[in-house]
């Protein structure tokens, strides 16, 4: 998934994100911060929100249905990914995958998984710390090889 993509993704939802969470066309415009002539272009398909606004979405609504039908139960990971790509992250607790993902490889207390909605990948510890993020899958394997024999 790409940031075009997500924007392109959140930008079609964003009516039925701010129906599902109540709010007027006003109110939303004022939590995303945005005029309500802008929000009403991007509700009917006019223009495409820009990454700021997309961000502060998938911020503010990330437990709506909507939001995570199209980027699972993380979509700040997601983001974050898309961002940072190929960076080790901080040590991050994660609830080890159990809905969202696919392992792939599980070795030395270490396990590479892909996520079955946005497609990337994670490295993640024994303790289910998120200890990698990235979309190019080779970069996560050649991280997950040097993991996995740095511990040896």
């Amino acid at each position: 998934m790409t940031r075009d993509e997500i924007i392109l993704k959140t930008s079609e939802k964003l009516r039925l994100i701010r129906t599902e969470a109540g709010y007027t066309q006003d109110k939303m415009a004022e939590i995303l911060g945005i005029s309500k002539k802008t929000l009403v272009q991007i509700e009917k398909g006019r223009v495409y929100a820009n990454w700021p606004t997309v961000v502060t979405i998938c911020a503010l609504f990330r437990d709506t249905e909507t939001v995570q039908f199209l980027f699972g139960n993380e979509p700040l990971e997601v983001l974050e990914t898309i961002v940072r790509d190929g960076i080790d992250y901080r040590k991050e607790k994660t609830l080890g995958g159990k809905v969202w993902w696919r392992e792939l490889n599980r070795k030395n207390g270490f396990i590479l998984q892909q996520n079955i909605l946005s497609q990337h990948f994670r490295i993640l510890d024994d303790e289910y710390f998120r200890i990698f993020s990235s979309m190019d899958e080779s970069a996560a394997k050649e991280r997950f090889e040097e993991l996995i024999t740095e511990e040896m």
